[in-house]
This record gives C-alpha cells, sequence and structure tokens, in this order.
C-alpha cells in the first residue's frame, strides 16, 4: 500500500526520546509512505515515490500522517460505574473520603467478581471499537480490580480474548496488588501472599497471561518493601516490573522504580528529586497521567520538570471507573498540551514513541521508521497543530494497523 497526498508526514523516531528529543522531530511536507507486509518500507518526498497499482493506493487527501497512538496505561478491562461518585467529588467529597466510606476500588471490585468473563469481554469491546475511531492501535490492559486470585485471572483471559476480537494490539499487566481487598483489610501482608505469591506469578507468565507485574506503592496501599516483594516476585517469573508511583505521598516509589529496573512507573505527581534521579539511571519512562488530576480536580504532575531533567516522558489516560473516566487519548494529550504545558510535538512524541518504550516496545512500533509495523493515523488536518487546535473534536480520517486500513472515517 502507498499513501500519498499526505500533507505533512511527522517523523517521529524510535524511542525512547528525552529532553529537547521530545520536541525536535522533523514534519516532511508533501509526502508518501509505502507500506509493504505489514511493515514501512519506505518514505520520503511525494515526487519520488515508487509506483503502486491504483487499487493500493491511499490517499490522505493533504491531511498530517502519524504513527498510531499507543495508550499505555489503561484499566480495562472492568465492569460497573461509580458516577455517584463523580456527583459526590463534585459536590467537593474527598476521593480518599469516598474510599473510607465503601467507595471507590472496592465497588468496581464487586462489579468484576460478579461478571462472568463472557460479561466483561461484551462490556469492554465497544470500549474498544470507541478508542479505535480515536487513532489508538496499541492499549496497555491491566487486571487489579478481581483482587482474588481466579478473578484477577479472569481478568486477564478477558483481556486475551478481546484482543483476538479486534484490531487494536492488547499488552495485558497483571496488577493483582492493586489495592487490599475488605477480606484482607488491615493484613497486606497476608493478601500479598495470597494474590502475589510466586506459584501466581508464575502461573500468569507460563500461561502468557500478561507480560508485566504492576503495583500501587503509595500512602494507604502498599509500602515499599511490600510493592518489592511483589515485584521481584513477577521478575523472578519473567514479568517486567511496572509501578503506581508517587500519586498520592512521597514514599520512595520512584527510586524503587529505579532499583528494580522497572519499565515505567505512573502518575508521579508527588515526584522528588532522588524519584527522578532513581529512574534516568535506570531508563525508567515516566508516564504522565493529567486526565486524572483533571477528572479529580487535583494537582497535576510536573511533567515540564521531568522533561527538562532528562526522563522520557510518556502520556496515557488511566481509562478506569473512578479516577478517570476518560477514554480518549486524544483528549487527554489536550489537556496534556493545555495544563502540562507539553508542545503538540511533544504530546504525540509522548503518546508514540514513548508510550512504546512504557510498554518495551520501541523496537517495533510507535515510530515513522523503516521496519517498524505501519501503525499510522491520518488526520483530517494539514498540521499537527491544527489537531491540537481543536480539542474534543475527531480529526481521525483513517486508521491503519500493521499495514491493514481498520478505521476508515471518511464521508
Amino acid at each position: 500500500m502507498l499513501i500519498r497526498d499526505i500533507g505533512r508526514l511527522v517523523i517521529v523516531p524510535p524511542g525512547p526520546l528525552v529532553g529537547a528529543q521530545m520536541r525536535e522531530i522533523q514534519t516532511l511536507p508533501n509526502a508518501a509512505l509505502l507500506v509493504k507486509d505489514g511493515k514501512i518500507a519506505w518514505f520520503g518526498e511525494q515526487k519520488n515515490a515508487p509506483n503502486a497499482p491504483d487499487d493500493e493506493i491511499l490517499s490522505a487527501e493533504g491531511g498530517c500522517v502519524i504513527p498510531g497512538l499507543i495508550d499505555c496505561h489503561t484499566h480495562i478491562p472492568f465492569a460497573g460505574e461509580r458516577s455517584d461518585e463523580f456527583v459526590r467529588r463534585v459536590a467537593g467529597e474527598s476521593y480518599l473520603s469516598i474510599m473510607q466510606a465503601g467507595g471507590g476500588i472496592r465497588v468496581t471490585t464487586r462489579a468484576v467478581r460478579e461478571a462472568s468473563e463472557d460479561e466483561l469481554v461484551n462490556i469492554n469491546l465497544p470500549r474498544l471499537a470507541r478508542i479505535l475511531r480515536d487513532g489508538v492501535t496499541t492499549v496497555e490492559c491491566k487486571s487489579g480490580y478481581g483482587l482474588t486470585v481466579d478473578d484477577e485471572l479472569k481478568q486477564l483471559r478477558a483481556i486475551r480474548r478481546l484482543a483476538a476480537m479486534q484490531p487494536i494490539e492488547l499488552v495485558p499487566t497483571y496488577l493483582g496488588a492493586h489495592a487490599v481487598p475488605a477480606e484482607f483489610e488491615g493484613d497486606a501482608d497476608g493478601f500479598i501472599e495470597r494474590i502475589a505469591s510466586a506459584d501466581v506469578m508464575q502461573r500468569v507468565a507460563d500461561e502468557r497471561l500478561a507480560r508485566f507485574c504492576d503495583v500501587f506503592c503509595d500512602r494507604g496501599a502498599l509500602n515499599v518493601d511490600q510493592a518489592r516483594r511483589v515485584l521481584e516476585r513477577g521478575k523472578a517469573a519473567g514479568l517486567r516490573p511496572k509501578l503506581h508511583a508517587d500519586e498520592l505521598a512521597q514514599i520512595g516509589a520512584s527510586r524503587l522504580a529505579g532499583e528494580v529496573g522497572a519499565v515505567s512507573a505512573d502518575h508521579l505527581e508527588q515526584i522528588d528529586d532522588a524519584g527522578i534521579a532513581a529512574m534516568k539511571a535506570a531508563g525508567v519512562v515516566a508516564v504522565a497521567l493529567p486526565g486524572t488530576s483533571f477528572f479529580l480536580g487535583i494537582e497535576h504532575c510536573d511533567a515540564r520538570r521531568m522533561i527538562e531533567a532528562g526522563l522520557a516522558v510518556a502520556v496515557a489516560t488511566d481509562y478506569n471507573p473512578g479516577s478517570c473516566h476518560i477514554e480518549s487519548l486524544p483528549f487527554v494529550m489536550s489537556i496534556a498540551c493545555c495544563q502540562l504545558r507539553m508542545t503538540p510535538v511533544e504530546t504525540l512524541a509522548a503518546v508514540t514513541a514513548n508510550a512504546a518504550a512504557a510498554i518495551g516496545e520501541q523496537a517495533r512500533i510507535g515510530a515513522i521508521a523503516i521496519g517498524h509495523d505501519a501503525d499510522l493515523v491520518v488526520l483530517d488536518t494539514p498540521t499537527l497543530e491544527a489537531w491540537f487546535y481543536s480539542p474534543g473534536r475527531n480529526r481521525v480520517r483513517v486508521v491503519v494497523k500493521a499495514g491493514k486500513v481498520v478505521g476508515d472515517q471518511r464521508v
């Protein structure tokens, strides 16, 4: 397939991109791009484009072409909804007080436990269809709401089934240590021995149900020693570590991310200089989740500080039923621009090259590079800046995954 009539091709290089690399990204006007066997085979000025049969030509109609977007932090699949909590928060009640009153994650845990695997699949399939229309070609999906071994495995099996039913590539993460359920209240260590034993980790890895092991390390969640125990067991089974870190308080979670060689540490509203240094030394990707801060009305992470310090910064939705019921990655990208003061090109790098690095796939996706998977989005705007200038409006014209058109919204 030859994509021609490209107004501007945004040539995002493979990640991770740090510092000035995030904003020094070239664009090529009047461009074309050749796809062969699902890979990017050539790109350049249209006047130099190779010939292709008419039925293998896709016209971008002057639109901008970018890599397929990657949402590197979501809590799909889940069941149930918590709109009542949203109203309570708007009225001034805090997320913490709602959780202490029996709300929060435990509400979703009950819904997920009550749902069958089939129901989890059927509930979440339409969500992925909507996400695809926004130009997202890869989504990281976490368990973490079952909080029993059987229910966590049920979530992971649902992810596997969803991956086979639609074109978005799904990357599974085991987040059994997401929260301490009611039946283990006051006994986090006992819960860890149940949900994150060496045997459970090995089963998850052996059945190829997950590639990563995540943990919520923060005030009111697991402490650093408990989180280290979970992540080391995951590593021993072949699951690469990730962390929810420094969201509510500074207890050393980002430093732990560096210590265990995590692929990413996510949230980071309370990161300190020591955490930044530890993550930078270990090459940990910093994943900003501005939609969560927007949805909860709390302070944002300091993305500019992390970029200038030399961290590879990614951006994701954190799509979940409680703290960020925002499934649109482009909308969250707009928040990153308007609230985190990231430029459009930095934000694009954050949801492509650096998001790929946050799931360990930077050698294959997230870039316009020869040999990379042809995961591409054709916009109906001639420039990247024009897209960001109109938040809330879907400007995606065509979505290509591994060289195949999987979404076409041309009229």
